[in-house]
């Protein structure tokens, strides 16, 4: 079922074009992933959905009645507020009933991780906590279409991981559509794919099918250090790219099979430590179609 349709959507700002004729579907209960390098129009796109910028040109056509959650990139707090209060406050400025107000924010800081805080001052939390919080006052409405802005930038690593699983168990009844530039974490909670460049968006599929598209799998060889590495290269005519003591051999038609490589190992005097197959990764695939590299 879907949920959101946008049709052609363009931003102009002036004689600057900020979002240029994009198209995309959010089904229900899914995660899109807008990657993009800054500048893409990431943020202009989600700020359009979230009613906040009016599009130049173009259609937004969502479920009627639809609840929407909203966490920008530069969230802004009450530093004299606690967090309950704080919360309860985007509570019952987002519909919920006076009564549940507080059960329900209680409920929300305790499910980002912030139990221990809920009446401290949101003025002597730490980047982490307030993006934590940020996230709290976006679902304490328990939103069908959930808009996040970087919602994980502020967060170090395992920080990241318990959000990025909190996300994953909100998609039962929840849509997503966030931006990130934190590609690994995409990789994990993705159901679609949009990449925008300059305002475009340049392509969209899930991640099985972009792969697909465009990163064929490699094998992967795993010498000692970068001196065996290359050594190994010079000793052989196949197509490869070598990264540190890595060695990467595309697998295709006309290249090597597993069964080659490994025959050829078996002779060599280098270190080797592990030869596997690979699926290039998010970020490679990043680089290839938003950077062009």
């Amino acid at each position: 079922m879907n949920i959101v349709e946008v049709e052609n959507l363009t931003k102009r700002y002036g004689g600057e074009t900020a979002v240029e004729e994009l198209s995309f579907i959010l089904e229900k209960a899914t995660a899109t992933a807008l990657i993009g390098p800054n500048g893409a129009g990431k943020t202009t796109s989600l700020s359009m959905l979230a009613n906040l910028l009016s599009p130049t040109s173009g259609k937004i056509i969502m479920k009627k009645d639809i609840s929407i959650g909203f966490l920008p990139q530069y969230p802004q707090f009450f530093p004299w507020l606690t967090a309950i209060e704080f919360t309860e406050l985007a509570a019952k400025i987002s519909g919920v009933d006076i009564k549940q107000a507080r059960l329900q924010s209680i409920k929300t800081l305790e499910f980002v991780g912030l139990e221990n805080a809920i009446h401290k001052k949101v003025g002597s939390f730490s980047g982490g906590m307030k993006q934590r919080l940020g996230l709290a006052q976006a679902i304490v409405h328990r939103p069908e279409l959930l808009l996040l802005d970087e919602p994980i930038s502020a967060l170090d690593p395992t920080g990241r991981r318990e959000i990025m699983n909190l996300l994953k168990s909100l998609q039962q009844d929840t849509t997503i559509l966030y931006s990130t530039h934190i590609l690994n974490d995409a990789e994990e909670m993705t159901d679609q794919l949009l990449f925008m460049r300059d305002g475009r968006l340049i392509e969209q599929g899930s991640l099985k099918d972009v792969k697909k598209k465009h990163a064929a799998p490699y094998i992967q060889i795993k010498f000692g250090n970068s001196t065996y590495a290359l050594e190994f290269v010079s000793n052989h005519t196949w197509k490869c790219e070598v990264k540190e003591n890595l060695v990467l051999l595309p697998v295709s038609e006309t290249g090597p099979t597993m069964q080659d490589v490994l025959y050829v190992l078996s002779t060599e005097k280098q270190d080797i430590i592990g030869v596997e197959f690979q699926d290039a990764s998010l970020e490679e695939i990043f680089l290839k179609v938003v950077a062009n590299k």
